[in-house]
């Protein structure tokens, strides 16, 4: 079920392609190739300078067509599709166990804030909002009592959502996971000077002209609200007005997983960056229902992240 309104307010982009052949070495920089798609439900795009960039990109959509086949929640067939709709999962892929490991870290680290289980709660508020109204107190509290990471189970064999109706998402974390992914397989190739965007970024060394590769926030009022060079890092960023149920703008989709209440409206934008784009990204996520002291709490748990942007 889709949302009604998809980064209403907020734009992040990467400014790569403003000029293909600015910066500082620009009359000598090769030029980039720039591909533009989709993964995980969000605009993506992979620049680069290289003789077979086309042979590269291509070997990049087929990892993130194999990793949505694993995390999409949109894709019946998927393994997360079959998780919540069976309740377990036989023989999971690893890279599903993976990122159930960084989910329990970042669960750990933002005292519960950041809990993949709250999906029967989105689905509510996505199901009542589609019909032009806010859910019922008592569908918010069915859906709260199916909600708990403690009652996800899983090994190398099985993964058991233990509670009847329980369900995961994992698209507050996928995203840059994904980017994760595929700047790894790339670097593994000996590649580099290569920026991934799956939603999220991940940038391996700089631009080949030797500057860094350089992402711009602009808030609702096109105004420029900063921005930051990514070399050898990661970028994420949530908002919680960045995806909303209502029509109005008004009802966010991150939600808390205990009072299952939408994220307050008192951050607009806020961006960690750091050596793992799925840390990044899961923290993000939860840092829209933390204060700044919790947001920095959270962050001391993972050495080399901090924040990039927050307003």
């Amino acid at each position: 079920m889709s949302l009604l309104n998809r980064r209403r307010f907020l734009q992040i982009s990467a400014a790569a392609c403003a000029g293909l052949t600015t910066g500082g070495a620009a009359a000598s920089s090769p030029r980039l190739h720039h591909w533009k798609g989709s993964a995980m439900g969000a605009g993506a795009s992979i620049t680069l300078a290289h003789p077979e960039a086309e042979r590269i990109v291509a070997d990049c959509r087929a990892e993130i067509d194999r990793l949505e086949n694993i995390f999409s929640l949109f894709r019946p067939d998927s393994a997360l599709s079959r998780l919540n709709r069976e309740g377990s999962l036989e023989n999971p892929p690893f890279e599903m166990l993976a990122l159930l490991d960084i989910c329990g870290a970042v669960h750990a680290a933002t005292g519960g804030l950041f809990d993949p289980t709250v999906q029967p709660l989105w689905a509510a508020y996505a199901e009542y909002h589609a019909a032009g109204r806010a859910p019922s107190p008592g569908a918010l509290a069915d859906a709260l009592e199916r909600i708990g990471w403690q009652h996800l189970h899983y090994d190398a064999h099985r993964i058991a959502l233990t509670q009847p109706g329980m369900a995961l998402t994992l698209n507050g974390i996928a995203q840059g996971y994904v980017a994760d992914r595929v700047a790894d397989r790339l670097a593994a190739s000996g590649l580099n000077d290569i920026l991934v965007n799956t939603g999220e970024f991940r940038a391996l060394g700089g631009r080949p002209d030797g500057d860094p590769w350089p992402v711009r926030f602009d808030d609702d009022r096109h105004e420029a609200a900063g921005g930051i060079g990514l070399r050898d890092r990661a970028l994420a960023t949530s908002s919680p007005l960045g995806t909303v149920f209502d029509a109005d703008g008004a009802v966010g989709h991150i939600l808390h997983p205990r009072t299952g209440l939408p994220a307050p409206n008192r951050w607009r934008l806020i961006s960690v960056a750091g050596p793992s784009a799925a840390v990044a990204d899961g923290l993000t996520t939860a840092m829209c229902l933390m204060s700044r002291d919790e947001m920095v709490a959270a962050l001391g748990h993972f050495p080399g992240t901090g924040l990039a942007h927050l307003s």
